[in-house]
């Protein structure tokens, strides 16, 4: 090909100028790509904290659809009547129900440290009472209830669907099945 000269400054400027007007007519290739900004700086990894923990399922709107606390029960006959003892995995007792047939009375005792001045709550399918309760003498820390052996309160405890519930403030929920031992040491006593 040929060069071209051009006479004066005014010819080179219209060829310019043509050359950009058909320029900027023809389309972009569609395989153009797309402008992009300057490049990104990769971040450089930190120690990361783990996730929260998953919230805590909401609790029952009814206490005797709260799981069974763990745990067993046992008995055992005594001189005065019989002692059904709810106890966890390593034998600790949490929970008795002991007959004192010369008195005519059940204890209800709960293994912790309550207030001086306790209430007891059970709450079965068909019955819901508060007792008053006080601390029991010995080595180990407890609450005790007491109840007539004839009081029906036992029997809604030893009759109750799947479970009863023993409540002392600053102690936790007992949620406790009503397995033979409870009637065994309920009718020790009658």
């Amino acid at each position: 090909m040929k060069p071209v000269l051009y006479r004066s400054w005014a010819q080179l400027g219209g060829a310019l100028a043509l050359t950009f007007t058909i320029a900027a007519c023809v389309p972009a290739p569609e395989s153009t790509p797309a402008p992009t900004g300057s490049p990104k700086p990769t971040p450089t990894p930190t120690a990361t904290t783990p996730p929260p923990p998953p919230p805590a399922p909401p609790p029952s709107e009814n206490w005797i659809d709260e799981p069974r606390t763990a745990g067993s029960w046992t008995y055992r006959t005594a001189v005065n009547g019989g002692l059904a003892r709810f106890g966890d995995s390593s034998g600790q007792a949490q929970f008795s129900i002991g007959c004192e047939r010369d008195a005519g009375r059940i204890l209800l005792t709960r293994a912790g440290q309550g207030p001086r001045q306790a209430a007891m709550t059970i709450r079965t399918e068909t019955a819901e009472r508060t007792l008053p309760a006080r601390p029991a003498g010995g080595g180990s820390p407890q609450v005790v209830a007491t109840l007539s052996a004839t009081d029906p309160l036992l029997d809604a405890m030893a009759l109750t669907r799947g479970r009863f519930a023993v409540e002392i403030s600053g102690l936790s929920t007992l949620y406790l099945p009503p397995w033979a031992e409870v009637t065994r040491a309920i009718e020790a006593c009658r």
